[in-house]
């Protein structure tokens, strides 16, 4: 199941925490991996020089939200590999604040980039997947979709229109072998909830039922297998990795 040899996979967010675990685990199963990033040069640097196969991985800094910019983005992307096979939306941003005092833009960035992000791949992704008839489109959702919690309206907003859009794109896409599906990782010891307060750290570990927080590399385990050939009948569904919450 963890073979994708010759496959070709774009991973948004792909330099750092789950985002790069899934494409090493690409990586280790023979695929193509087309990793893109936001904006972090020396990340993206350092994941280069150290991807034991990094004559596989090709690096791209791109804005997920920005329309025109996608669009060329696949534009070179059909010229030099002619389809994908595996699209991931991982790309993500939190930006937290009490919806009463929660600016515009600190609205409007964290919707822009995990929810109109997806969608600007994904259209473009099932452009070039119909030419194959074949593709797995996988979202990295969250739990905050239907926990929603304090401070974060804005990213529960954007991780359940995920979901919504992922449930409306699955059923346009499965007659020609496209599935779209999602992951939703619980807490996962990444960069994005690193800047968390310790006491707020140990008040999510006791809300797990596992009392611990979990890896990237166990969420690229799950993400793998929805996108490989056995998961074939497994269309429009979220897979949870959340030890329990």
């Amino acid at each position: 199941m963890t073979d994708f040899t010759g496959q070709k996979a774009i991973v948004t967010g792909a330099t750092r925490g789950i985002g790069r675990a899934i494409s090493d685990a690409l990586l280790a199963g023979g695929a193509t991996v087309i990793g893109v990033y936001g904006g972090n040069d020396k990340a993206a640097a350092a994941f280069k020089a150290e991807c034991a196969k990094s004559e596989h991985l090709y690096l791209y800094r791109l804005d997920v939200s920005d329309y025109q910019a996608v669009a060329t983005f696949y534009a070179e992307i059909e010229e030099q590999f002619d389809t994908i096979d595996i699209l991931i939306n991982n790309a993500g941003i939190r930006r937290d604040a009490v919806l009463a005092l929660m600016q515009e833009d600190e609205w409007r960035q964290v919707i822009d980039v995990n929810l109109t992000g997806g969608y600007i791949m994904s259209k473009f992704a099932v452009q070039l997947m119909m030419k194959q008839k074949y593709g797995r489109i996988i979202f990295i959702t969250s739990p905050m979709a239907h926990l929603g919690f304090v401070g974060q309206a804005n990213y529960a907003a954007s991780k359940a229109g995920q979901i919504g859009m992922m449930k409306s794109l699955s059923k346009e896409t499965a007659k020609r072998k496209i599935t779209v599906n999602a992951v939703s990782p619980g807490f996962i010891a990444t960069d994005l909830i690193a800047d968390l307060p310790a006491d707020q750290v140990k008040a999510y570990k006791k809300m797990v039922p596992a009392r611990r927080f979990g890896t990237p590399e166990e969420v690229a385990d799950a993400v793998l297998f929805l996108a490989g050939a056995k998961a074939a009948y497994i269309n429009g569904s979220v897979l949870e990795v959340t030890g329990g919450l």
